[in-house]
């Protein structure tokens, strides 16, 4: 192949995937609005009651981002690849990871059969989309104690919690910052913490990134789950506020350690980071 032609396949090549992000994000607004009116409000009706309502909206929610990345997958927009995806189906779990890009809450939803997620409280006034995160017992973004209490709660009753301790997504290169949030609601719930590593490689649809700036190759997300923690072994009688300091700050170490802003070279890589965070958190 000359050079002419490898350069007019490459053209070729990111105008599609330009055109099949758009299509794919169009595909998620207008499936979200149909579903919303439809599926969602049969199965409320359907249900006996709020809990099994409940249950079933949010298989229902990964079954449909199960076919919008597989939607992906087969426009040739990405690949994932998943490692210790049983972790994820243990119940009662703080299911805590890294935001490097816009898709991960899509993946990892698309995992779990039943999880609660953390969601902007502005989605409670949106007319389509108020309804499906309510019925599916969705946690509104409120402030301070009130969310940390709500999330505790659904801990102790058995539910996985979905919490990214970064708030937003981070920007290739820039150091992480992880806030007090996801470890408070730990300590509250004395819960077992799962740490989840996402790469994505090459990096797109991070903060501040258009959608239309598409790598140069579609790109692969890799999720790692790690191993599951006790949030008391944190404690150590001390006050809540130091407790959580020491925890937040293990789960920054546990990030950087693993990288989490460029692809591990292989699963071996995470889990080597995984257990030397594990044994400096006896040093704590």
């Amino acid at each position: 192949m000359t050079t002419g032609s490898y350069n007019i396949t490459r053209r070729i090549n990111r105008l599609w995937r330009i055109f099949a992000t758009g299509f794919v994000f169009v595909l998620f607004g207008v499936g979200a609005i149909v579903i919303s009116l439809t599926m969602f409000p049969v199965l409320r009706v359907v249900s006996a009651n709020s809990e099994t309502a409940r249950r079933r909206i949010q298989h229902a929610m990964q079954l449909t981002f199960k076919a919008y990345v597989e939607v992906m997958r087969l426009l040739r927009v990405m690949t994932h690849s998943v490692e210790g995806v049983e972790r994820l189906r243990e119940r009662g779990r703080l299911i805590v990871a890294n935001h490097p890009t816009l898709l991960d809450v899509v993946v990892l939803v698309s995992l779990m059969p039943e999880v609660d997620c953390i969601v902007k409280r502005g989605l409670w006034r949106n007319p389509f989309l108020r309804w499906p995160v309510l019925w599916a017992s969705y946690i509104p973004n409120s402030e301070g104690e009130e969310l940390v209490d709500s999330c505790a709660e659904r801990l102790r009753l058995g539910h996985s919690l979905l919490v990214f301790p970064e708030g937003t997504r981070t920007v290739p290169g820039e150091p992480i910052h992880m806030q007090r949030g996801a470890a408070r609601i730990a300590l509250a719930a004395d819960a077992e913490i799962l740490p989840v590593t996402v790469t994505c490689d090459p990096p797109t649809l991070y903060k501040g990134l258009p959608w239309y700036r598409v790598p140069e190759r579609r790109f692969h997300m890799a999720i790692v789950v790690g191993q599951p923690l006790s949030a008391a072994n944190f404690r150590h009688g001390d006050e809540p506020a130091r407790a959580a300091r020491r925890l937040t700050e293990w789960l920054r170490a546990y990030y950087d350690n693993n990288d989490a802003s460029h692809p591990a070279e292989d699963a071996e890589q995470v889990k080597s980071a995984d257990d030397a965070a594990r044994a400096a958190s006896s040093l704590y």
